[in-house]
């Protein structure tokens, strides 16, 4: 054990952005960084550190974490343009619980600060990549409904959009109906596979086809962010659309055609800010690594592709995945990894925050690999070692402070 420790040492960099490129050949479009548990300040800390090295010395122009795709373009109206204020972004611009902490709410600040008197085309920017959902809900399709509709009639000949704003508002009919709680354990509670939900799925491909074929009239009658924003509104239309079908559906793949759901409508918001140039990525872990997912539920286990596999499997070496591990959460009674564990070998390194290269810690490993940590705490998931081969790096934090 003495002489692992001592070999994963000499393979440890204290982590900066230097450190992470010099784990590719060439820098990544899409730079994720994964944390294995959400609302700890010190791991948002390191991804504010990184991204602001990341903007620096390596010219990357959009963070995106997993939050509301929608909400995200209150926070970018703010970077970018100075629209609102910052109390109002913060109370806005983010959903999830651990949204508004202090560590995001200095990102926006240091971002818009940031980008205060420089060039429209040198400003940094900000999104949102998850859909307006959580594994508990999701939200009506109107805002990203409407919003499509308006653009589009604005922007094309009346005469070519399937339906008026006035067909979409009888058919979205309350918000209350798509939004109802106890849908997520009773699918007869769904609206989601009701005839008028069904004939907004076929009104929300047709505008999104409309748009798509209208694509160098519109690049040409409006800014390219105006644009954006409409695929942006095309992709949440249908994507919540698709996942209130599956919330619908009473079959045994009911949980996994909606986690799924979620997963490739973070896909899709993830490819398409890679068009736009180097972007970094937050979110968990889970999300981001090109393995399947995997949760285990009141049914039982259920597996499907995340959203960085999905992306993974298009973008091949221009997508980057650095996983986070951490020591311990003694808050959440998670307390000195065990040294036979992955985290345990980490433990002992002298850098915090440190960086390593996966295939020379498994090196390190040895063969076996260490089963993975048993956590004591479901919020928090430790590191597989199994999975060392598919990340291009791991970041290890020890400790994370009490709250």
């Amino acid at each position: 054990m003495a002489e692992r420790i001592e070999t994963t040492a000499d393979i440890a960099q204290p982590l900066d952005a230097a450190a992470v490129m010099r784990l590719f050949p060439a820098p990544p479009r899409l730079l994720a960084l994964g944390e294995p548990t959400h609302g700890e300040d010190a791991l948002l800390d390191v991804r504010n550190a990184v991204f602001r090295q990341l903007v620096e010395q390596y010219g990357y122009r959009t963070i995106t974490i997993e939050s509301d795709c929608l909400r995200g373009l209150v926070v970018d109206d703010y970077v970018t343009w100075g629209a609102g204020t910052l109390d109002e972004v913060m109370a806005r611009g983010f959903s999830h619980p651990w949204g508004p902490s202090a560590p995001n709410r200095e990102l926006v600040r240091w971002m818009r600060a940031y980008n205060e008197g420089r060039p429209a085309r040198e400003r940094i920017r900000f999104a949102g990549f998850d859909g307006p959902l959580e594994i508990t809900g999701a939200e009506s399709p109107r805002q990203a409904l409407t919003a499509l509709h308006g653009c589009l009639s604005a922007w094309v000949d009346p005469d070519l959009l399937p339906c008026t704003a006035k067909t979409l508002d009888r058919l979205l009919g309350a918000d209350d109906r798509w939004t109802e709680p106890e849908a997520m354990m009773d699918p007869a509670r769904s609206v989601g596979r009701s005839a008028d939900a069904g004939r907004l799925r076929t009104l929300a491909a047709d505008l999104a086809s409309l748009l798509d074929e209208q694509t160098p009239h519109l690049i040409a009658s409006a800014s390219r962010d105006d644009w954006e924003r409409a695929r942006l509104h095309a992709r949440t239309a249908t994507g919540l659309l698709a996942y209130h079908y599956a919330m619908a559906d009473d079959s045994p793949a009911r949980m996994t055609r909606m986690l799924g759901a979620r997963d490739r409508m973070m896909a899709a918001n993830l490819l398409a800010l890679a068009e736009r140039g180097p972007s970094f990525v937050h979110a968990h872990n889970s999300h981001l690594q090109r393995t399947k997912s995997s949760m285990r539920m009141w049914q039982g286990r259920l597996e499907w592709w995340s959203a960085g596999a999905l992306v993974s499997a298009r973008l091949g070496g221009e997508y980057g995945f650095v996983a986070t591990a951490l020591g311990t959460i003694r808050h959440h009674g998670v307390d000195t990894p065990p040294p036979e564990t992955v985290e345990g070998l980490l433990y002992a390194l002298p850098d915090d925050p440190c960086v390593i290269e996966p295939a020379r810690l498994a090196d390190a490993l040895g063969d076996p690999r260490p089963e993975p940590r048993v956590s004591s705490w479901f919020g928090y998931a430790p590191l597989d070692a199994g999975h060392l081969d598919t990340v291009d790096g791991v970041v290890f934090v020890k400790d994370m402070p009490r709250p």
